[in-house]
C-alpha cells in the first residue's frame, strides 16, 4: 500500500470551515506540495472553485470524490499493455544511478516468475563491477539465472549473448539491466542506442519494452530525465520507485500528463516482492 502524506486530510481540514479565495489558494498549495505540478494543481483548484460556486453546501467528502475521479481520469493513457507474443520477450531497463534500477530488475523478474514465467536476467551495466555483483546477489535471492560479462566489456555484446542464451534456454522473459547513465551525458546515451540496435539484430522486434526507472522523491526533475531518455531510446513505460513513505506521491500524475508514457510498475519497499503493477484507482485512493 502507498504511504503518502495524506492529501485528503489536508483537503478535509480546509473545507471544514468557511471556504473563500484564501482557502482555495491553500488548496492549490496543497496540491503543489504533493508534487502534482503547477498545471494540474491549478486545474484541480479551478474545478473545486466551480463545484463550490454551484453548491456551497457540498461536503468535503463529496469534493474529495470529484477530485478522485478527476485524478483517475488524468492517469488514463490510451495505450494497451504489452502482450508478449515473441519468446523471449525482451525488456530493457534504463535509468540514472540511484533510482533503484538494478534492484527493480530483480524485483520485476521475481514478479514474472511468480506468474509462472521462465525468466533470465542480464547484467549489462559493465561499467561498474559493483552493479554486476549487486544484480548477482538479487538474482540469487529471487532464484533467477543471470547472464553477465566481464567488467568494462561491451554492454551490447552482453545483451546479444543474453538474448542467445534466453533462446536456447526457452525463456519467456529476458530483463536487461543497463548502466546508470546520467541523462545529461549524450555519449553514454548513444551506448543505449547501440544496445537497442544490437538487440534488434539478435531478435526481431527486441527490445519489446524499454522501461525507465524513476525515483519518486526527485519530483519534477524526473520529468526532465524521462524526456532525455525517451529521445535516445523510445520508452514504453515507467517504473516509479520509492513511493513508500514519500509525501510527493502526486508526481505519478504529473509524469503521465507531461510524457504520455504509462506507469507500469511501482516500488513500495526494499523487499524482493515489493514491486507491483501500477493501479490508478489504488494509487489515487492512497493519495487522498
Amino acid at each position: 500500500m502507498f504511504k503518502f502524506l495524506q492529501l485528503g486530510k489536508k483537503i478535509r481540514s480546509l473545507f471544514g470551515a468557511k471556504v473563500d479565495e484564501e482557502t482555495l489558494e491553500a488548496l492549490e498549495r496543497a496540491f503543489y506540495e504533493a508534487d502534482l505540478g503547477g498545471e494540474i494543481s491549478a486545474e484541480l483548484t479551478e474545478k473545486v472553485r466551480q463545484i463550490y460556486k454551484k453548491n456551497p453546501s457540498i461536503s468535503s467528502d463529496a469534493i474529495l470524490e470529484e477530485i478522485r475521479k478527476d485524478l483517475i481520469e488524468k492517469l488514463k493513457i490510451e495505450c494497451a499493455p504489452p502482450n508478449p507474443s515473441s519468446s523471449p520477450h525482451v525488456i530493457l531497463i534504463v535509468g540514472a544511478n540511484g533510482n533503484g534500477k538494478t534492484t527493480s530488475v530483480a524485483k520485476l523478474g521475481k514478479l514474472f516468475k511468480s506468474q509462472g514465467k521462465k525468466v533470465l536476467l542480464a547484467a549489462a551495466d559493465t561499467f561498474r563491477a559493483a552493479a554486476i555483483d549487486q544484480l548477482q546477489m538479487w538474482s540469487n535471492r529471487a532464484g533467477i539465472e543471470l547472464v553477465k560479462g566481464a567488467p568494462n566489456s561491451d554492454p551490447a555484446a552482453v545483451v546479444f549473448d543474453a538474448i542467445q542464451a534466453s533462446k536456447s534456454r526457452e525463456c519467456d522473459i529476458l530483463i536487461v539491466d543497463t548502466a546508470g547513465r546520467l541523462h545529461t551525458k549524450t555519449d553514454l546515451m548513444h551506448e543505449l542506442q547501440k544496445i537497442h540496435r544490437v538487440s534488434g539484430k539478435a531478435l526481431s522486434g527486441a527490445p519489446h519494452e524499454t522501461l525507465l526507472v524513476l525515483d519518486a522523491t526527485i519530483g519534477q526533475n524526473g520529468i526532465e530525465q524521462a524526456k532525455m531518455f525517451h529521445q535516445f531510446t523510445p520508452l514504453t513505460g515507467l517504473i516509479l520507485t520509492k513511493l513508500d513513505g514519500t509525501a510527493k506521491g502526486g508526481i505519478a500524475i504529473a509524469i503521465q500528463r507531461k510524457l504520455k508514457i504509462p506507469i507500469r510498475y511501482v516500488g513500495l519497499g526494499e523487499g524482493i516482492d515489493d514491486l507491483q503493477p501500477f493501479q490508478a484507482e489504488t494509487y489515487v485512493k492512497s493519495l487522498l
